[in-house]
């Protein structure tokens, strides 16, 4: 008796729902994006567009075997947009020796149709491997310890259009159409038959 008591003293006391809602606690949209291990071990560059952060992380190897270990890692000198091109330009300072180069880049920074980037290093056109996250993606290539230059190119990068560059274009057809029918100049000229 003591046994059926305690089982169903135990059973009252222990939640019987199978769902659980943390959104009190935590604030879903404060962790948009979960960070992996390539991302923890890795460095980045932090590029502001309209009041927005992005995110590009790099690194070199692609695994954890040289973790620890006393090798030297190439040194990247700069990482800019060029709007231009469409592309990523990244400057190396040093590369002691033949190593695996990779960008995690979001989409929305640097996206190409069909996910067929363009690697350039020191100007010679580089296969590469791509692979892609929900909303990033990873080139990954090789760089040799003379690599200065590496640009990868895609077909949209930010700030194509922003939203106000849109507004502002707009607005100002709108402003041309309205003026030319209000004054139209073509009525005061004169008219040679």
């Amino acid at each position: 008796m003591i046994k059926i008591s305690l089982a169903i003293f135990l059973l009252l006391i222990i939640p019987t729902s199978s769902f659980v809602f943390a959104e009190h606690i935590f604030n879903s949209e404060a962790y948009a994006q979960y960070l992996d291990i390539s991302q923890i071990e890795s460095k980045k560059v932090t590029f502001t567009f309209d009041e927005k952060s992005y995110d590009i992380y790099y690194g070199y190897r692609g695994s954890l075997d040289s973790m620890g270990s006393d090798e030297q890692y190439p040194i990247l000198s700069s990482m800019n947009i060029n709007e231009e091109r469409k592309s990523i330009e990244i400057v190396m300072e040093d590369v002691p020796e033949k190593t695996d180069f990779w960008v995690r880049t979001p989409e929305d920074v640097l996206y190409a149709d069909g996910e067929k980037f363009k690697v350039l290093v020191d100007g010679v056109d580089t296969r590469y491997d791509l692979m892609k996250f929900p909303n990033d993606y990873v080139v990954g290539f090789v760089i040799s310890e003379d690599t200065k230059n590496i640009e990868i190119i895609g077909t949209r990068v930010i700030p194509e259009f922003g939203a106000y560059s849109v507004l502002i274009l707009g607005i100002t057809i709108l402003g041309l159409v309205y003026f030319t029918h209000k004054f139209s100049f073509g009525n005061s000229l004169p008219r040679i038959n």
